[in-house]
């Protein structure tokens, strides 16, 4: 649990009354925010404020504050909270003087609507008691750090998150899974992350309140301090989003590098691609609302565009944002790239053959940009305890996974936490990361009871169409004009051949000698009168994760089970004595 959080949380008790407690979030994140630039700012005030004196240009402005405070943003006002609360009657104009004077790349708080909150503390005359205690909190760097500051957003966003009875898991994702999500993207050989002056970009197209970008750089520079990584994002919840770019504003960062926006249907960073890109995007959500423009951009954008592969269905667009990642990665040409993605079981066998998921899979595995894919344990994140899997995706592979795909079960992976938070009982403790890590790694050598290396054609099969004739009374078939046997619609079967059938591959076998040694071993024998309709068959992808991984158990001994059952039957029967007395 976060100290600094719950400090901060029990701020909030001084709502109580005009607040609701679904609301205390709307007056606690920004003001905690504010607090901290406020700290971060106040040794250089003095010579900012000289600064906007000489200079009206806000362009020339930004320029000469960056030389003279190595800072990408500033505020102009007389007032902090230093001074704010030395003229009591003026206090909420004064605290909305000194939010609108920050340097444009600071919108924060018009995203989080504060100075609505400003009017109704000061007439519910909270506003000098709230400011009050603010004041007597010191946030700033050098007492605390930003890894202590991220655990207490973390902590203040779900205490916001409970009050208000929402799903927190659309708003971050837990440290333990972005850790392990980071250390894996960052995993690759040829990642050189321990170069001198190394320089890397790193996106999240649902940057959230931006867990994510703040951790992958908090790894990168424990393993080369000397790295600069440019961080990225877009977030479409204004909220997180205020967050997200508050957190990196207060580290230095180039806040116009974080756009508020829907990924989907308006990507703020168009044209532009990342060395490295992470995404954990909501699951199972409809985005019908976007589909005409989603569907529109596709039509418009030809082969090239985002969503050329293929469309999910529109209630759940996980893929879609799968589909951004690949676009959003370094070309090969330039020295390729790699994603990571959190989604839950759906991508990876959801749709039959030819349907928009399975079209999409068929193209990330026939364009080899599936490296790996992880199961995580369940009951990992803090609104859902379904099954949920990380993705490595890279498209400029090393040398020894080309043309293969990595199936880590990492399910057994985890730790018991002392306190449930939310749906959240387990996490990825230091240990069981590395032991992920380490599989990974490991690759071909791996323990194949958590780990199997599969070429990518062992995922695609066909899904072939079975007639059988169509009967007259007699029982003869019924034949068309050409004195063929006519399909009886009621018995007709589909059946999915897989591609690699009797240990072939397509390479070396072709479509058709596959799908016949199949048909002729397994179903002529059973049904002989039976033929394929070749005009029908269809080519598909699917990841049956838990069929690579199932262990067979077999049942307990039938002697077992009776005694148990005459057991149970002995009771009932002293029961039911029982009730006859």
């Amino acid at each position: 649990m976060s100290t600094l959080g719950s400090f901060i949380w029990s701020i909030a008790d001084q709502l109580r009354g005009p607040y609701r407690p679904n609301q205390y979030g709307n007056v606690i994140l920004p003001l905690t925010i504010l607090r901290r630039l406020d700290c971060i700012l106040e040794p250089d005030r003095e010579t900012v404020r000289e600064l906007a004196a000489k200079y009206d240009n806000p362009n020339r402005l930004r320029v000469e504050v960056k030389k003279a405070t190595s800072r990408p943003f500033y505020n102009t006002s007389s007032y902090s909270f230093a001074n704010l609360l030395a003229d009591a009657d003026g206090l909420a104009d004064n605290l909305a003087d000194y939010i609108d004077r920050f340097s444009p790349d600071v919108d924060v708080f018009q995203y989080f609507d504060f100075k609505k909150e400003i009017l109704a503390m000061e007439k519910a005359g909270l506003l000098r008691e709230v400011i009050t205690s603010f004041k007597a909190v010191n946030l700033h760097p050098k007492v605390v750090s930003n890894a202590d500051m991220g655990d207490a957003f973390e902590y203040i966003i779900r205490k916001f998150n409970e009050a208000a009875n929402e799903t927190s898991g659309d708003h971050y994702t837990p440290r333990d899974a972005i850790r392990l999500l980071v250390d894996l993207l960052f995993a690759e050989k040829d990642a050189d992350l321990t170069e001198a002056g190394i320089v890397r970009t790193l996106y999240d197209p649902t940057a959230g309140t931006g867990g994510m970008l703040a951790l992958a750089e908090e790894h990168l520079l424990a393993q080369n301090p000397e790295a600069k990584l440019s961080l990225y994002g877009q977030e479409y919840n204004p909220q997180s989003y205020a967050i997200c770019k508050s957190d990196l504003l207060a580290k230095g960062h180039d806040a116009t590098n974080i756009a508020f926006g829907n990924t989907l249907t308006d990507d703020a960073f168009k044209g532009r691609q990342f060395d490295f890109c992470m995404s954990n995007p909501p699951y199972g959500v409809d985005w019908k609302q976007y589909a005409k423009a989603v569907t529109k951009e596709r039509d418009e954008a030809g082969p090239y565009g985002r969503f050329a592969p293929g469309l999910p269905s529109t209630s759940d667009g996980q893929m879609l944002f799968l589909l951004h990642l690949v676009h959003k990665i370094r070309a090969p040409e330039d020295g390729g790239g790699r994603a990571g993605i959190v989604m839950n079981g759906s991508p990876l066998f959801n749709g039959v053959a030819e349907s928009g998921p399975s079209n999409i899979r068929k193209w990330l595995l026939e364009n080899d940009l599936v490296d790996a894919i992880v199961a995580l344990p369940i009951n990992m994140f803090f609104n859902t305890g379904i099954a949920t899997y990380i993705w490595i995706l890279d498209n400029n592979k090393h040398p020894d996974r080309k043309g293969l795909v990595q199936l880590i079960d990492g399910t057994s992976f985890w730790t018991k936490m002392r306190k449930n938070l939310g749906s959240k009982g387990r996490e990825i403790s230091d240990a069981d990361r590395a032991k992920v890590v380490r599989l990974y790694a490991d690759f071909t050598d791996a323990d194949p009871d958590y780990s199997k290396v599969l070429r990518n054609d062992e995922f695609g099969y066909w899904t072939i169409t079975v007639e059988r004739p169509l009967l007259d009374e007699s029982g003869n078939p019924v034949v068309d004009r050409n004195g063929k046997p006519k399909p009886d619609t009621k018995k007709r079967d589909t059946e999915n051949v897989p591609f690699t059938y009797g240990g072939s591959t397509v390479g070396a076998a072709g479509k058709v000698e596959v799908i016949q040694a199949y048909f002729g071993a397994e179903l002529k024998p059973h049904v002989p009168d039976s033929w394929i309709d070749w005009a029908k068959t269809k080519t598909g992808y699917e990841t049956p994760f838990t069929r690579h991984f199932y262990k067979y158990v077999p049942p307990r001994p039938l002697a077992e089970i009776d005694a148990d059952l005459e057991k149970q039957v002995a009771k009932i029967l002293d029961l039911l004595r029982e009730v006859e007395k």
